[in-house]
């Protein structure tokens, strides 16, 4: 009997003791369990400031606590943050300093923080103090008012922004006329028009992408930006820097408090080295024409003229086109809105005096060497098949440097590149500056040879020398090669904004003797009235020149259209004399080739010089 009681008793306390077990383990779970999703207020700031910074006005919404949002509707407070944020560009949004709090009494947590942000009027920084109520999903919400915003901002109270655009610079010439102004209105104005569209570009509204792309730094919607030419080139110093000004105001649009202020600035105005007049010159008489013109002072770099024909009303961009004006400027076949000079094209004989300096660079023939008669076509050997360099004349000198520059011997320079060698004249390119990008403020496309910068066959090599083949030269390129000629072998460096300082793009890109070479070779282009240059002489005048074909054809037994192209320096000791000018005109097939710009160059050169 008593051990049935003994018994009993243990699986009493057995019992009692699996319960309390039970329990325990039930308790744990639950807590467990219960406290699974429970946040912290650290952890709900940080969620809250990073909708924030991804302007997620809804997501910032949902972290709101109940009594907060009896208060505030979801639109009023979506609106409010969205217009104040966005309307004062908030960026770069971050938090330091954070203190969490409790007040034992009520179990209310409070965390105060520093918030720092980029708007339009500068970097701001302020102290927050946000409270947080945790609800019946034991997660934390936070409790909002409009002071979350600014410290000192009431529900009552609104924040404007204000701002002042400053004046965009102007765009002188060199003399300090005006190529482009803003007129009383803030409308810009381009006095000279087509004359110079290509060269000053245009400024329009600012795109989505653009506002993107140059966030932070003071542009709006309302913007105007540079899009071409020296406009877009100089954009950081013509625009002018608004005056924005932060504040709070009262429901009578009082102001109650400066958050933050910036002063109007003005944009600078650039000086170029343009000539307007010999620009307005040289557009006379290429207009009409598809066709390029880059003027430059040999000496200092100073360019003087950039015209592409034909052009567009630049001003047109401000006024407005109407829909027949628009569709006929972008739908004209001869690309009106295409800057010529910007781009590459076949030079044709206008190469030959680099490929006559490279050769007596490297020593691979000496200028009186005599390479020997070859009649009007020529080829290495039988291993071209059909493929023969042609040339249009014979001559009784000797096969020489200087006759062949005058009579334009496309199988002298033929056989002159092969003398080089593919790779030496291909390492000799290289240095003068093909295959490089130009250090210029306007873009312009590299010139470039053979198969990625390199001669695959001889014959591509010889087709080469005379500027056919894969040849594509740029035309400010090459007033920057020619300028070695007068320039004891060292390339200019080409600039547009005003300066007296004089910098070579390239020293030695030539010897000094194989310059002086090729500068009186050019003379006699010119002045011997064997040369093909000939029409351009000005009497009492001193110009090197050399004129160019260029045969633009996929196969040698079609007819293709031909770019006319002559280049030419005055020779001079004074000051205001230097001239270089590199010209080239499309479709001069059934023209005279390249002999139909001499008259035109020689026009220019005559006006230049009075």
């Amino acid at each position: 009997m008593e051990e049935n009681k003994s018994h009993k008793k243990v699986g009493i306390i057995i019992a009692i003791i699996v319960l309390l077990i039970l329990a325990i383990a039930g308790c744990i779970a639950w807590y467990i369990i219960s406290n699974m999703d429970q946040n912290t207020p650290d952890e709900v700031l940080s969620q809250y400031i990073s909708c924030l910074s991804n302007k997620d006005y809804e997501g910032m919404y949902s972290l709101l606590s109940e009594s907060t949002k009896a208060r505030v509707d979801k639109d009023t407070y979506i609106a409010r943050n969205k217009n104040i944020y966005e309307g004062i560009e908030a960026t770069n949004i971050s938090i330091s300093n954070i203190t969490t709090n409790i007040d034992k009494k009520s179990s209310n947590f409070t965390t105060t923080y520093t918030m720092t942000f980029d708007t339009l009027a500068g970097t701001l920084s302020y102290d927050f103090t946000m409270g947080f109520d945790r609800q019946e999903d034991n997660k934390y919400y936070v409790n909002w008012y409009s002071n979350l915003i600014f410290p000192n901002l009431e529900e009552a109270f609104k924040v404007r922004v204000y701002s002042n655009t400053g004046s965009r610079g102007d765009i002188l010439d060199r003399n300090g006329k005006v190529l482009a102004t803003t007129n009383e209105n803030g409308e810009r104005e381009y006095p000279y028009g087509k004359v110079v569209a290509h060269l000053i570009g245009y400024v329009r509204g600012i795109s989505s992408e653009e506002l993107e792309a140059h966030k932070g730094e003071g542009y709006t919607e309302s913007s105007i930006i540079g899009k071409t030419g020296l406009e877009l080139a100089f954009e950081d110093r013509l625009r002018g820097k608004n005056g924005t000004g932060i504040y709070i105001v009262d429901a009578n649009e009082a102001t109650l408090e400066t958050i933050a202020e910036t002063d109007i600035e003005d944009g600078e105005d650039i000086r170029t080295t343009i000539d307007i007049e010999l620009q307005q010159e040289i557009y006379n008489e290429f207009d009409g024409d598809n066709g390029l013109s880059v003027a430059i002072n040999p000496k200092t770099g100073e360019v003087l003229a950039m015209v592409s024909t034909p052009s567009f009303d630049s001003n047109k961009f401000i006024t407005g086109f109407t829909d027949e004006e628009w569709n006929e400027l972008s739908s004209d076949e001869n690309t009106p809105m295409f800057a010529r000079y910007e781009s590459t094209w076949a030079p044709g004989s206008s190469f030959k005096p680099i490929t006559g300096a490279v050769g007596l660079t490297t020593d691979s023939f000496t200028a009186t060497e005599d390479f020997g008669p070859s009649g009007l076509r020529w080829q290495e050997d039988s291993s071209w098949g059909d493929f023969y360099v042609t040339t249009l004349t014979t001559y009784s000198g000797a096969a020489n440097l200087r006759n062949a520059l005058i009579y334009s011997d496309n199988i002298y320079f033929a056989k002159a590149a092969l003398k080089i060698g593919g790779s030496n004249f291909a390492d000799a390119l290289k240095k003068i500056g093909f295959g490089k990008e130009m250090d210029f403020p306007i873009a312009m496309s590299e010139s470039q040879f053979g198969s990625n910068n390199e001669f695959t066959s001889n014959s591509d090599l010889a087709n080469s020398g005379y500027g056919q083949g894969k040849v594509l030269v740029n035309p400010l390129h090459v007033a920057s090669i020619y300028s070695a000629f007068v320039n004891d072998g060292n390339m200019i460096k080409p600039h547009i904004e005003y300066s007296e300082e004089t910098e070579y793009w390239i020293e030695d890109a030539f010897t000094e003797d194989a310059a002086d070479e090729i500068r009186d070779d050019l003379i006699q282009v010119v002045n011997s009235p064997n040369g093909t240059g000939y029409e351009a002489r000005i009497s009492g005048v001193t110009i090197a020149g050399k004129t160019g074909t260029a045969e633009l054809k996929s196969s040698k037994d079609e007819d293709g259209e031909e770019l006319g192209w002559f280049n030419a320096i005055v020779i001079s000791d004074e000051e205001d004399e230097q001239l270089l000018t590199i010209n080239m005109i499309e479709n001069v097939e059934d023209r005279g080739g390249s002999h139909y710009l001499l008259p035109k160059v020689r026009n220019i050169i005559n006006s230049y010089l009075k």
